[in-house]
């Protein structure tokens, strides 16, 4: 291990607001890989390599033995909902998991409670809380969750933690004056702004706290000014936003590429069917209207309509999401693509994708969890745009297109792992087979003059 990286000694505390099926899944899983039961397949830092230096000097750790990554076993959850069913209930219900799988890890999911939630109903409308924090203020209510991570901490015996957003979409809003600066933000708290959004009050706690938060949903939270802003005075990592999982996830494989080979596209139609709660806040418009932009975002920085107009500027791309309660988590999404190739000859791609939410969801949410824990231990603060490859729309510098090409993000995680542990950072150029070539071209000096 490099020595100018903190070690990954002691537990680590994995905090998360929002305790249903995801983070039921993830801690399950989790629970079951401790005894030996499953492996966890879809993790990228658990199940694949990383090639080090040339082809021929096949030298390709698992990312796990490559970097120094906090161990499964040393991963302590808790975390905040607005019902009060343990991890084991939660798991039951959400019905990812048969109830026989989970038996041999009743007794760790049972231990997990949820602490009661920050929680504003106008930002989420279509649930009701069974437990939640009351406070005169919304600065009150970020310090109870501050004093929730110091006791949790303690409890536990952590010697660090994280913070991963697994709650609930919220509505949609523009950022605001409130949101431009810390003190700005800070003053928003203590008059309890209506543009302050619970989940603006967790990043807040999370920060404050020297916590690393990564937003899992595509909530305006941790990406505004006022959090960039704290994140960076606390030397603190943040990264975001909206966990790439299933149709997203298919968009950003095939896009690129369509692209590639030059192919036009006029028209991607998506639509999803599913019955959990992911599905039940998003059938409320507001919501959907967050979901809907983060979906759509991922298009247009791929194809550069505005470098390839006769193949992407006229590009219809429509985006549903049908709340269906006899699917529950298993989510079907279905795409039509109008695409057209030589001499404007049209073609269709049609995709079925019958996937499980929350089993894809839950490897992305651990791989995000132990690389920003990797990131603070690095040194590294604020965005992480190298985590865009887990990530629906990646939080990035104003300045900036943001990449959502899946393989070039694949690259830069890669490279930036590469980085960290001060290997060589790969281009794939494949430059040995033209040494003789492409060699530097050396200056020659300036003839003499009389």
């Amino acid at each position: 291990m490099k020595n100018d990286i903190g070690e990954a000694k002691g537990k680590l505390a994995v905090l998360i607001p929002g305790m249903g099926a995801v983070t039921s899944t993830l801690i399950a899983g989790v629970e079951m890989y401790k005894k030996g039961i499953g492996k966890p397949f879809g993790s990228v830092t658990q199940m694949q390599r990383i090639r080090l230096g040339k082809r021929y000097e096949n030298r390709n750790p698992l990312i796990k033995d490559f970097i120094p990554l906090s161990d499964l076993n040393d991963l302590v959850f808790g975390g905040w909902d607005i019902y009060d069913d343990t991890i084991y209930q939660a798991a039951l219900k959400c019905e990812v998991f048969a109830e026989e799988q989970l038996r041999p890890v009743k007794e760790e999911l049972s231990r997990i409670k949820p602490m009661p939630a920050v929680f504003d109903k106008k930002f989420v409308k279509n649930l009701n809380p069974i437990i939640m924090k009351k406070a005169k203020t919304k600065m009150d209510l970020a310090e109870l969750l501050m004093k929730d991570i110091k006791d949790f901490c303690e409890k536990n015996k952590a010697a660090r933690a994280v913070g991963v957003w697994a709650a609930s979409t919220e509505v949609f809003i523009e950022e605001s004056d409130v949101h431009t600066s810390l003190k700005k933000f800070e003053e928003g708290l203590k008059k309890n702004s209506p543009y302050i959004s619970p989940s603006m009050i967790y990043a807040y706690a999370m920060l404050k706290m020297n916590v690393p938060f990564a937003m899992g949903a595509p909530n305006l939270s941790v990406d505004i000014p006022a959090m960039m802003e704290l994140a960076e005075l606390n030397h603190t990592p943040i990264a975001g936003k909206d966990f790439k999982t299933g149709q997203t996830l298919m968009k950003t494989i095939i896009a690129p590429g369509l692209k590639a080979r030059m192919l036009g596209i006029k028209g991607w139609y998506s639509t999803n069917i599913l019955g959990n709660r992911d599905g039940l806040v998003l059938d409320d418009a507001g919501s959907f209207k967050t979901k809907e932009k983060s979906k759509k975002s991922v298009l247009a920085s791929i194809l550069e309509p505005e470098l390839y107009p006769e193949l992407y500027s006229d590009l219809y791309h429509k985006v549903r999401i049908d709340y269906y309660p006899p699917r529950g988590d298993a989510k079907e999404g279905w795409d039509n693509i109008d695409i057209f190739g030589w001499m404007n000859m049209p073609m269709q791609i049609k995709i079925n994708f019958l996937c499980r939410d929350s089993i894809l969801a839950a490897p992305v949410m651990l791989d995000i969890l132990l690389c920003m824990d990797l990131a603070k231990r690095a040194g590294l603060k604020g965005i992480q745009e190298w985590l865009s490859f887990f990530f629906k729309s990646p939080i990035h510098r104003p300045d900036l297109i943001p990449e959502n090409n899946l393989f070039i993000q694949h690259v830069k995680f890669k490279n930036t792992l590469r980085l960290i542990m001060h290997e060589e950072v790969l281009d794939h150029s494949g430059l040995d087979y033209y040494e003789n070539r492409f060699k530097p071209i050396q200056a020659k000096p300036p003839k003499k003059t009389k």
